[in-house]
């Protein structure tokens, strides 16, 4: 037993350590960076005519498209973090969440930026509809997040835990932790191959390239429904109090949410988000009433 509990904090001291998350950002970063020149050489050697494609993809039409692809990185990052803050905060862990499937939608608005047809029948184009509806939502998703980190700080402490408890339930999401990093980049990884092949197999890069974003976060989501609900059910053994239980409940509804979003298309999938964190925010906030309600009853 001793030997597993020193080979976890060997795996996670490598993996999620803070020396380690800053050398992952900087790598990110400069991949980010390259990467985004790469794709905007692309686009004017196409432009130029130096290159050319049977079927021109969207992202090759427009230099504005280019910041597509260091955001995909970004999100990669986004995804080591939200590992990264499982241990330490779990209200950091869902607020990453949040803004992942926000960064999403400001990606999207980048790669909708280049197809906007700016004519006076903006309403009845259905590209165009869909960018002001995704600008609105990423606006809304901001500040709904800014409330929500402001609830998450608010800490009040009712009773006493034992520090056993404690160490016990985060060596618990630290073995989660670690075994959720290669998981998500294995994930991310055979995503990106499989695409790769599509692309060079059947020469249609519009759809091998819109199910990229679905077919790894789609994945990635489901995923985090089933850890939110393994830290739910491992809670069990640490409290009784029944607004907790309802607020890590209502996080994995939140999380099903945002995973129902992938299904659908256009508004539906917009309202969906905008949905899923708000609920998010009345589930911290109403958790927080009753943390206060608790420790004035003591006094």
């Amino acid at each position: 037993m001793l030997q597993n509990n020193q080979l976890l904090n060997k795996s996670f001291e490598v993996l999620l350590s803070d020396k380690t998350r800053g050398i992952v950002e900087r790598v990110i970063l400069i991949i980010a960076l390259i990467s985004f020149f790469i794709h905007l050489l692309l686009i004017y050697l196409v432009k130029f005519e130096v290159i050319t494609f049977q079927n021109l993809p969207e992202l090759l039409e427009s230099p504005i498209s280019s910041v597509y692809t260091p955001f995909s990185f970004i999100l990669i990052y986004e995804v080591y973090l939200l590992i990264y803050y499982l241990p330490k905060s779990f209200t950091t862990y869902i607020i990453k969440q949040y803004e992942i499937i926000t960064l999403i939608i400001i990606r999207k608005l980048f790669k909708d930026l280049s197809a906007l047809k700016l004519s006076s029948d903006w309403f009845e184009i259905k590209g165009d509809l869909q960018f002001t509806y995704d600008i609105i939502a990423s606006l809304v998703l901001f500040y709904l997040i800014y409330l929500f980190q402001k609830q998450g700080k608010k800490k009040y402490i009712s009773e006493k835990i034992d520090q056993k408890i404690i160490k016990s339930f985060i060596f618990q999401k630290k073995t989660i932790a670690v075994f959720l990093l290669p998981l998500f980049f294995g994930m991310a990884l055979y995503t990106l191959i499989n695409w790769v092949i599509g692309v060079a197999g059947t020469g249609d890069q519009v759809d091998a390239f819109e199910s990229i974003n679905n077919l790894f976060f789609d994945q990635f989501f489901t995923i985090l429904i089933l850890v939110d609900v393994v830290l739910l059910l491992i809670s069990f053994f640490y409290t009784h109090h029944f607004h907790k239980i309802i607020r890590n409940s209502g996080f994995i509804i939140s999380t099903i949410l945002i995973r129902m979003s992938f299904g659908v298309d256009d508004l539906i999938s917009t309202v969906l988000i905008v949905v899923a964190v708000a609920f998010g925010l009345g589930i911290i906030a109403i958790h927080n009433r009753y943390e206060k309600s608790d420790l004035q009853d003591e006094v």
